[in-house]
């Protein structure tokens, strides 16, 4: 996973918001206690501290559909979803289902 784009709190507290998931959930997906999340997104414009809590908030943006902009010479860096927030509700019902896994191909 690339953890070259600088993931701040409120760049965790922005995406978080965005794809409408709570602290608890989120912090869930992040794998990380739900009281390091707040302090992440407390920390405002601060780069999080370190590599494995940039990875966690990554990962659990992929998992739910957000999507980190890079800061350019005209924009700072911001949020958007890669999927609607109906898809996202979607493929989390789906995820949450259980039973066998295989192959998603159908015959």
């Amino acid at each position: 996973m690339s953890t070259d784009i600088k993931v701040t709190g409120r760049i965790a507290a922005a995406g978080r918001a965005l794809a409408g998931i709570g602290p608890e959930d989120f912090a869930r997906m992040a794998g990380m206690p739900a009281d390091r999340l707040a302090w992440l997104e407390a920390s405002g414009s601060a780069r999080l501290p370190t590599e494995d809590d940039v990875e966690a908030i990554l990962r659990a943006f992929e998992r739910v559909g957000v999507v980190v902009i890079a800061e350019d010479g005209d924009m700072g860096a911001g949020v958007r979803l890669k999927f609607t927030r109906r898809d996202v509700r979607q493929i989390m019902r789906l995820e949450g289902e259980g039973g066998i896994v295989g192959s998603d191909d159908a015959p």
